[in-house]
């Protein structure tokens, strides 16, 4: 009994964009590895409600779960009730996704999280440790929605991709989360690199979306909408003048124009909240200064005050330029970026994965067709797509393009292409026009333009770091 509980408690507790999920919930129920995760959900969650039925029969329930701060075999009989009412609720939570998707920034009610939490207390839970759990449950649900819901793709890059995105939501062992992380992920931001049109925005969407909001029992309700909780910038629309003021907001007379106060960004963003920074390479030292202060203390004043407000969300930022060259060219301070990165994450190319997966694209265009068009029906877009771009087309747009790019065909029937934005370096690897000294330099070139780090191309490449690096700046002088 006690091997099984622990069992349940490790799936719980891994990541479930992981193969290691899989292969213990398969486990747990005695599948074999050609079952599908899909298939294992019901024969799981019955297997888990008679072992937990049973101790309650033998009335060993409620005292286990009281002990479970204090005994390891009851920690994992209590995670397993947490796991079991989860899943017992899960299609009531992906409802309640889905109604305040509808509903905007008023929260919407949320009977059924009333009865989470009476099961849970039921099963000797305290009243305060249930409203947690409850919370995150929502929580839980949100991240796996939004991860595989925005961000499909088999290919290798992807996967890891997913796995990263919840990590960052809730480190890489949710134990530790669970017990002493779960409300100062605030302190923790996020830095995403990755071409333009790769979906950094959608990355940063689901982790924004995902934070934990608490549930109030007397309302029936969790405290705050999610869709209220995520607020995005593009920083490379506003003039260097208005940056801050959009930022920090501005006192009634800070400057000519400034004819009424005006809350920024930060003061808008509530405490279960996060604030997205896009093109985030693009601001000036001074900005980049006065966001290292709200970063390191949290604190910031508006255009003309002095006054210090309290800033509780969470920072995500992304760019799409090299971090490594604008911080050597002195564009992007060091210590601003050292308190951007806890989380360091790339979003890959699109070309890397239809590298990786030849299918991805093809999954990619029906899903993408899908929600433009508001059905699946079967269109013959990868069709032209193969007849105009070709099968070697490297999607220099990425999925920003190839979304454009379906749009272009259900309108006019046809796609070339982008030309001008392709790279350049493409075509000469294509007629075969590279030495075998070119090649390896090309090869650590687009390797460090994913990564951003000459370490991991080097364990890539199997070469040394430094040779890494000297490869990397003679495509750069070339």
């Amino acid at each position: 009994m006690t091997d099984f509980f622990n069992m349940v408690s490790a799936a719980a507790f891994t990541n479930p964009f992981s193969d290691e999920r899989v292969e213990i919930d398969r486990k747990i129920v005695g599948a074999s590895e050609q079952t599908d995760w899909d298939d294992l959900q019901e024969p799981l969650l019955k297997v888990i409600s008679e072992k937990i039925e049973l101790l309650k029969k033998e009335q060993k329930l409620i005292q286990l779960v009281h002990h479970a701060d204090l005994d390891e075999s009851a920690t994992s009989v209590a995670i397993s009730v947490l796991f079991l009412v989860f899943h017992r609720h899960i299609d009531q939570f992906d409802i309640l996704i889905e109604e305040q998707l509808v509903a905007g920034d008023e929260s919407c009610r949320a009977p059924f999280a009333l009865e989470c939490l009476q099961d849970l207390e039921k099963s000797g839970f305290r009243r305060a440790d249930a409203c947690r759990f409850v919370g995150m449950f929502y929580q839980i649900r949100r991240a796996y929605y939004f991860i595989s819901k925005d961000l499909v793709g088999n290919s290798s890059s992807m996967k890891r991709l997913r796995s990263q995105l919840w990590d960052n939501i809730f480190t890489h062992d949710i134990s530790w989360y669970v017990h002493c992380l779960w409300n100062k992920m605030e302190d923790f931001s996020t830095l995403l690199l990755g071409e333009t049109g790769t979906g950094k925005g959608a990355a940063a969407a689901a982790i924004g979306r995902s934070g934990f909001i608490p549930f109030n029992p007397k309302t029936q309700k969790f405290e705050e909408s999610f869709t209220r909780a995520f607020t995005s910038i593009n920083l490379s629309q506003y003039p260097e003048t208005l940056i801050e003021s959009e930022l920090f907001g501005h006192r009634k007379g800070a400057f000519t124009g400034a004819m009424e106060k005006h809350d920024g960004l930060f003061a808008r963003c509530s405490p279960h909240g996060a604030i997205f920074l896009d093109e985030i390479g693009d601001v000036s030292i001074p900005v980049q200064i006065k966001l290292l202060q709200v970063l390191q203390e949290r604190t910031f004043s508006a255009v003309g005050s002095h006054e210090k407000l309290r800033f509780e969300g969470r920072v995500i930022a992304a760019t799409n330029k090299p971090i490594d060259q604008l911080r050597r060219d002195g564009s992007f301070r060091d210590d601003f970026y050292y308190r951007l990165c806890s989380d360091l994450i790339v979003v890959p190319p699109l070309r890397q994965r239809i590298r990786e997966v030849p299918s991805e694209l093809e999954d990619l265009v029906f899903h993408l067709v899908k929600r433009i068009c508001g059905t699946g029906i079967k269109l013959p877009v990868m069709q032209i797509l193969k007849e105009t771009c070709g099968k070697n087309y490297a999607w220099p747009g990425n999925v920003r393009e190839l979304e454009q790019a379906i749009r272009r065909i259900l309108l006019t029937g046809t796609y070339a292409g982008d030309s001008i934005a392709e790279p350049a370096t493409e075509k000469p690897l294509q007629a075969g026009n590279l030495t075998a000294r070119e090649l390896v330099e090309k090869y650590c070139c687009d390797l460090y333009e994913i990564y951003q780090n000459y370490g991991e191309v080097a364990r890539r490449t199997g070469l040394d770091w430094r040779t890494v690096k000297k490869n990397v700046q003679q495509m750069d002088e070339a």
